[in-house]
């Protein structure tokens, strides 16, 4: 195949048109383009008069050394990928199914890759299948009572599913993962476009579909799920894991052996933070990112991308806005939502924290983001690893104060004052949860407090008007990522054997996609360091304690 980069059309650009561009640059005629693949589709608007897709495709024709042999232009070249390969099956002998804590894309994948290549994985996720956790999420936005075991946080699917589901990802991709999870969501229903398209996203309302499509295959496959049952302990001899104990809906404790534990947790699992705090398992205090969702009209916000021509045939328009600030703390947007919606994503009784949400159409009023100022261990009281949480916690429950168990907003003009806001501006908030207004200028330290107002003006920079005085502010965004890290060896392994601590949760992705690959990364080692499961009599093996 060969390829070219860099071929600009027009937004209102044709098929035929497209074509006809390929040949062009290829000098060859229309009839001996055999077939043609997009590779990447992204958005020039640098000129917003000239606002242009920019494309990547690879095109098979009669004879291709010919062509290259003749080709002067810098653009053309041979198409090189990286195939994805997995890796042959090691030789020690595995005694019991391995164990995956948790469901969202971490372990998801490592589960996928697992059951595919016959080793039978056993699932455990604490909330429920995202068909019913769906429903319990919609009556949560609605009558303001929460289910703690499933929420916006917890159940099949993870934190991501209800987000706007975006699958792009800064990890460098050498091995070809990246293009794999894409692949995989495709074959279970995802559009096929996120294969090409640039910063691809699915909207919660497609992936639930496909996660569910996934677990699945998964069972089909061999693999085993246990919805709300939740890991409480750890069983250890020498230094090394040989089971788990576990609690299900009806309270009943059970043993399941076994030598390989998945550790696909979240960021928000801080009981089991706690529980291996006790087991002495190492972690660490990290830094993340605290502040609140901003939302803008996305009419706004499309036209200062493209133009406000352009704005009218394109979707809707995303960005990206960073800030180094001379007391030394990073401002910067986080999952942002075009079209989108601020969530209720508590998780705690007496806690609230705030998410943001798109559907695939991304055709809500308003554009969101989280606005977020860095944090690090040097900000949190107190001594050991989980003073993160403390910190996050501390947070989420004065949001709940100043919400009455709503979530607070406040527009920045009146945040910016000290002052309580009455009544929105020309335009008003989209928000799945109840919400009511509250002091969100008391809700932080006064340094992290004055760096927010400093951001949103350093932003309006970029976008103007983007510390309008009506912009809605939502509080709090406060598990923007994991608070501990749970280090882990080249093998990823954790120093207490036979435990891989995995995805966001530990501290090792930030995002669907990089937490999907690294699931995919442990599901490798285990594939590369054992023989596949010999199935029990018992296939699950589970005791009763």
């Amino acid at each position: 195949m060969i390829r070219i980069q860099q071929l600009k059309l027009p937004v209102s650009h044709t098929e035929e048109q497209l074509k006809s561009k390929i040949a062009k640059t290829l000098r060859l005629p229309i009839n001996e383009i055999k077939q043609y693949n997009i590779r990447k589709q992204s958005v020039d608007a640098r000129k917003k008069q000239e606002v242009s897709f920019v494309y990547t495709v690879d095109v098979e024709v009669p004879d291709e050394q010919k062509l290259m042999k003749n080709n002067k232009n810098n653009h053309v070249s041979v198409a090189k990928d990286v195939a994805y390969l997995f890796p042959e099956s090691g030789t020690k002998q595995l005694k019991h199914r391995p164990v995956i804590i948790g469901s969202g894309p971490a372990g998801l994948f490592c589960g996928y890759l697992l059951a595919q290549h016959g080793y039978r994985p056993l699932i455990l996720e604490r909330g429920r299948c995202v068909e019913e956790r769906q429903k319990d999420v919609a009556r949560f936005w609605e009558n303001n009572i929460l289910d703690i075991h499933s929420n916006v946080q917890f159940g099949e699917g993870g934190a991501g599913t209800f987000s706007d589901g975006k699958l792009n990802t800064l990890v460098k991709d050498v091995k070809g993962r990246n293009k794999k999870v894409l692949d995989i969501f495709i074959s279970h229903g995802a559009p096929k476009k996120i294969a090409y398209v640039n910063k691809p996203h699915i909207g919660t309302d497609i992936l639930i579909k496909v996660v569910a499509d996934m677990r699945r295959q998964i069972e089909e496959w061999g693999g085993t799920y246990l919805f709300e049952t939740c890991m409480t302990d750890i069983t250890i001899e020498n230094h090394e894991i040989t089971g788990i104990v576990c609690k299900d809906k009806a309270g009943t404790l059970r043993r399941i052996p076994t030598e390989a534990v998945v550790l696909a947790i979240g960021h928000s699992a801080r009981d089991t933070f706690e529980m291996l705090l006790e087991k002495q398992v190492p972690m660490e205090a990290k830094s993340f990112a605290v502040g609140m969702r901003v939302e803008h009209p996305q009419q706004m916000i499309s036209e200062t991308q493209y133009g406000s021509e352009a704005a009218l045939s394109l979707p809707a328009a995303s960005y990206k806005l960073t800030a180094n600030l001379e007391n030394g703390r990073g401002v910067y947007s986080f999952c942002m939502c075009p079209g989108g919606y601020v969530v209720n994503a508590s998780s705690e009784e007496g806690r609230l924290a705030v998410n943001g949400m798109s559907y695939s159409g991304r055709d809500g009023n308003n554009a969101n983001s989280a606005i977020i100022v860095t944090v690090t261990p040097k900000d949190f009281e107190g001594e050991g690893p989980l003073r993160g949480v403390a910190f996050q916690r501390k947070l989420e429950e004065r949001a709940y104060e100043l919400g009455k168990g709503m979530i607070p907003q406040q527009l920045f003009g009146d945040f910016e004052q000290g002052k309580l806001s009455t009544e929105y501006g020309a335009f008003s908030t989209e928000c799945k949860g109840a919400h009511t207004f509250g002091a969100l200028h008391t809700l932080f330290p006064a340094e992290i407090k004055e760096s927010f107002i400093q951001g949103m003006h350093r932003f309006a920079t970029y976008i103007p008007d983007y510390d309008r005085k009506d912009a809605i502010l939502s509080g709090v965004e406060s598990r923007t990522s994991s608070p501990v890290k749970i280090p882990r060896n080249e093998n990823f392994e954790s120093s207490l054997l036979g435990l891989y601590p995995c995805g966001e949760g530990a501290g090792y992705a930030g995002g669907i996609m990089s937490a999907a690959m690294d699931g995919m990364k442990i599901a490798e080692e285990l594939v590369r360091r054992y023989a596949a499961p010999k199935e029990e009599k018992h296939e699950m093996n589970v005791q009763e304690v």
